[in-house]
């Protein structure tokens, strides 16, 4: 877990980097890494909107807020551990850094599209937990 963070630090120190390369020209492993490292910070903020806006809705359902609160932090643990496993086999190289993102942008994306089906959800779906727009 210690690397996730690790690997975060030092790609968040350069994040103002990031936004000057142009990433489909990327050709260095540093650009490639600062790539990647942006397309999973648009992601993860895709991710918490959707997020918020489930939250808002739950907001007087607090059993059901608690349950999705609950699942989200299961979630993510479940994410920085899955995608520690997965870079493992390059943990210390230069890559490192891009695989790892690339990883956490992928799994990041398959939940804020699990969040958006639960915001858009059909009026009487029994089996759907967030309530539509009021």
């Amino acid at each position: 877990m210690r690397t996730v963070f690790a690997a975060a630090a030092i790609l968040l120190a350069s994040g103002a980097q990031a936004q000057l390369i142009k990433c489909d020209q990327a050709s260095t492993q540093t650009d490639m890494n600062l790539c990647a490292d942006q397309a999973y910070r648009k992601s993860d903020a895709d991710l918490n909107a959707a997020y918020k806006e489930a939250m808002t809705r739950l907001k007087d359902r607090k059993d059901a807020a608690t349950q999705l609160e609950a699942a989200q932090k299961a979630w993510l643990f479940f994410r920085d551990a899955e995608c520690t496993f997965s870079s493992g086999g390059v943990t210390g190289g230069s890559a490192y850094p891009m695989v790892l993102s690339m990883c956490l942008d992928e799994l990041t994306q398959a939940r804020t599209k699990q969040l958006h089906a639960y915001l858009k959800c059909e009026e009487g779906d029994m089996s759907c937990p967030v309530p539509g727009k009021p």
